[in-house]
């Protein structure tokens, strides 16, 4: 072992030291400078490093100085990075023993990543809020394509449905998460039930300058969702740029561009996707025809120093429409193995459409007041239309190895038929008007804000279910009824009003022995019409950064979050409106730590939260794919608690790659909330579809208490890699790794206290090539048709890799006897994607 320790050692050491003696022969020039914030401050720990070189980084001291000697007579790139700020890079061609100036601030170093942004780095570690790079968004395999991508690898969240763009934070819905876009709310549409009808979300990320997130206790400043809140920034142009980027699963094309005078900017991005590709891959044979367009502008005009204008639009058309023939889907266990055989008639119809418009001016009298105005309006038209007959086949399948018909149908358990019928339409339209405001102090700030918001929901709903097992549910008798399940019956608009507001104060102190604490203290009101509900939220959260050698920040979090209803929080399962439902609650306590370190001489971060979320007047609800549906006449408290950590840096130099682990235990219970056991003369319990004698003679009552909830995901586990060939840099993979384990389900109906089953666990695999054909540091000869090129991409994307049947969800089917069973529905299986991306 001994012997073994010491040639790994001597590996190591060599793999150190031939590259600096081959470096040391060759002919060097040196590179010098400093580096400094916008408020000119130096920056310490700038890496300075040659993008795919194993050559050594060296970092900035303290006064943001640095020198770094590089390879003379060719052409490379220097980048300039900071786990905190972002990265900038510089292409230079020095001559042997040529001393060369580069300087950069840090509102430069960080211009294309973080403009009109108002948090500075260190102030991101102030409070509990992610900065993520939105340049990392094009590289992250993904068959659903969607900015939403670069969430679900992060600590806290939780995706299981990859055609989805919905996500889980913490124990919280798909309901509970707040999406800003240049500081407008923007919604999604209210009646999508799967992923497969979801189409893109509202972000696009062509068009993003920045990208926070926090997955709980954010500050007050930010709205009325129990979960967490997106943060999103577009560019402002300086010059013109334009992408075009085609695949097997859609396409898209952005341009950007600025007057003369810089006084006017604008950048344009359109969107299409297809998933008939991926979703043939479904165990559902049919004629799938899904089609996703999206179309966005944001424009601004300085109309002086003090006066800016901004206008951001964007409409959406999402249509699905299936035409299913059959489906095969073999399920159970090794010993217990059963085959699902359906065919289909009928087809499903949707189409969702979605317009918002938002109109913002901002007044600047001083360098240290801004004054915000806001307009926008959100309209949405959906209509589902779904009349599906399915004639279904229960088989059961030789599980012995030793027999020749091995894994082929011995026996029919059961025939049926049901039959699904939808016509879903809503009409919702949005408006409000909004004021935002800061002052900055000296190293205090204060924030203020109010909005009005007026909601208009026109819908009529109409569901049903019809199931036939056999016969056994027809009538026996001409005076008898069909019985039907999951009626849904609903008509009604709804007009309702709410008034918000909030003030914040950041307060900022530097102690003698230079170590640096800050608090951030804010309340938040809420009120609707509707409920007549008054709400306040007090936040407050206090950061404090020692004087130690390590770069290390401590931050405690507090505040009450409350989540008024909407729309679907409204509804019950029968359809009725219930406007009386009061907000719900959630008290976040969060506990963390960001440490800043070096590692193989590059920068990395890692952050870890403790967190304990207390639940009140809390709406229990059931998930189905991604359709959430609420019990609003019931009322729940619970808990949500875990651990969330994430590290992140160069593992690679000059790629950033990171790793999360997230740990969740989240339970509610339903306040006088009871069921009952049933028992027959012989003293057994009465299990439909297993007792043959179902006469109810005796009865128990039980108290559920602390039931999971439907997204008790225990343990998270997600990675995304990068890496290149060492002589060929223009050449990289990326891995996408997610693992999460099974969440909660039961049989359909009302019957919560079922619904401790547990779904497998989700586990997906990702992975891309790409090759940089040509780059914007070649510079191509005027008579070259590519001349006129940034950067040309080609990318192979494999989807699923290891071909693994996750399971989304679940159809009951029943045979004679009554006996239900969960057929799973599968999502994607493996897939193979082409993917192409010019840069103008």
């Amino acid at each position: 072992m001994i012997i073994k320790k010491k040639n790994k050692i001597l590996l190591l050491t060599a793999c150190y030291i031939v590259p600096i003696v081959i470096y040391s022969q060759s002919p060097i020039a040196t590179i010098y400078g400093k580096i400094l914030d916008k408020e000119k401050k130096p920056v310490e720990e700038v890496a300075v490093s040659i993008l795919g070189s194993s050559q050594p980084p060296v970092y900035t001291d303290s006064t943001g100085k640095y020198e770094y000697k590089i390879p003379a007579g060719k052409e490379i790139t220097v980048v300039f990075s900071n786990i905190s700020f972002g990265q900038e890079r510089k292409t230079v061609n020095l001559k042997p023993g040529e001393r060369y100036e580069i300087n950069a601030s840090l509102k430069d170093a960080v211009k294309n990543t973080l403009r009109d942004i108002e948090i500075s780095g260190n102030q991101e570690r102030d409070n509990n809020l992610i900065k993520l790079d939105p340049k990392i968004i094009n590289y992250i395999p993904s068959s659903s394509g969607d900015f939403n991508a670069i969430l679900f690898s992060q600590p806290g969240v939780a995706s299981r449905n990859e055609l989805s763009s919905s996500y889980s934070v913490r124990g919280g819905n798909f309901d509970e998460n707040l999406v800003y876009v240049n500081d407008i709310e923007v919604y999604r549409p209210f009646l999508v039930r799967s992923g497969q009808q979801e189409g893109l979300s509202f972000v696009n990320s062509d068009m993003v300058s920045s990208v926070l997130f926090s997955a709980g206790g954010f500050e007050a400043k930010y709205g009325d969702k129990m979960s967490s809140v997106l943060d999103v920034q577009y560019r402002k142009p300086r010059q013109f740029a334009a992408t075009v980027s085609g695949s097997l699963l859609g396409a898209s094309v952005h341009a950007e561009d600025c007057s003369k005078d810089h006084r006017f900017t604008w950048i344009f991005g359109s969107r299409y996707k297809t998933s008939q590709y991926i979703l043939g891959s479904l165990d559902t044979k049919g004629d799938y025809k899904p089609s996703f367009v999206d179309i966005q502008s944001y424009m601004t005009y300085d109309i002086n120093e003090k006066w800016e204008l901004g206008f951001l639009t964007n409409y959406g058309n999402n249509k699905y429409q299936l035409i299913p023939q059959d489906r095969l889907t073999s399920f159970g266990t090794v010993n217990q193995a059963y085959q699902l055989k359906i065919y289909f008639d009928g087809q499903e119809i949707d189409s969702y459409e979605t317009f918002t418009n938002a109109l913002s001016a901002t007044y600047k009298p001083n360098e240290k007041t801004k004054l915000k105005f806001i307009t926008s309006a959100f309209r949405t038209v959906e209509n589902e239309a779904v009349d599906i007959q399915g004639q279904y086949y229960i088989n059961q399948l030789e599980t012995d190895l030793g027999k020749p018909n091995f894994g082929q149908v011995i026996s029919n358990l059961g025939v049926g038929t049901f039959l699904d019928h939808s016509r879903d339409n809503l009409n919702a339209t949005v408006f409000n008007f909004e004021h935002k405001g800061s002052v900055i102090n000296g190293n205090n700030e204060f924030l203020w804000g109010t909005k009005y918001q007026h909601e208009l929901i026109d819908y009529n709903l109409s569901e049903w279910k019809y199931v036939d097992s056999a016969g056994y549910s027809l009538p026996q008798n001409p005076s008898s009824t069909v019985n039907l399940k999951n009626v849904v019956k609903s008509q009604d608009i709804l007009s309702s009003n709410r008034l918000s507001g909030y003030a914040e104060q950041i307060w900022r102190k530097e102690l003698q022995d230079t170590s640096k604490i800050t608090l951030t203290a804010g309340v938040r009101t809420n009120y609707w019409d509707l409920n007549q509900q008054l709400v306040t939220s007090p936040r407050v959260t206090v950061s404090y950064r020692p004087h130690w050698k390590k770069n290390i920040l401590f931050r405690a979090s507090t505040g009450y979050y409350y989540q008024p209803p909407f729309f679907r929080e409204l509804i019950d399962l029968n359809g009725a409106v219930h406007t009386d439902v009061k907000a719900q609650q959630s008290i976040h306590y969060v506990l963390a730590s960001d440490l800043n370190f070096k590692a193989w001489d590059r920068p990395f971060k890692f952050v870890s939260e403790l967190y304990y979320k207390q639940l009140n007047d809390l709406i229990p609800y059931e998930v189905e794919d991604v359709r959430i549906r609420y019990f609003p006449t019931l009322i729940s408290h619970g808990y949500a608690t875990g651990i969330d950590m994430k590290v992140n840096g160069q593992f690679v130099n000059g790629l950033e790659s990171w790793f999360s682990l997230s740990v969740l235990q989240t339970k509610a219970e339903i306040e006088n909330y009871s069921y009952y056991d049933y028992y027959n003369s012989a003293g057994q319990l009465i299990i439909p579809g297993y007792t043959s004698n179902n006469i109810k003679v005796d009865s128990v009552k039980h108290n559920p208490g602390y039931l999971p909830r439907p997204t008790d995901q225990r343990v998270t586990l997600s990675l995304f890699f990068q890496d290149y060939l060492p002589k060929f840099p223009d050449c990289k993979m990326h891995l996408n790794f997610i693992f999460g384990t099974g969440t909660p389900f039961g049989p359909p109906g009302n019957e919560l206290y079922k619904d401790v089953l547990r779904m497998p666990p989700y586990f997906r695999v990702d992975i891309g090539f790409s090759y940089q054909i040509v780059k914007e540091s070649h510079k191509l000869s005027k008579h070259n048709s590519f001349n006129y090129l940034k950067s040309l991409w080609a990318s192979i994307e494999v989807f699923n890799l290891l071909d693994i049947n996750n399971t989304v969800s679940y159809l009951w089917v029943t045979d004679v006897t009554g006996r239900q069973y969960a057929v799973p529905n599968y999502l994607t299986a493996r897939q193979l994607n082409l993917k192409l991306t010019a840069k103008f």
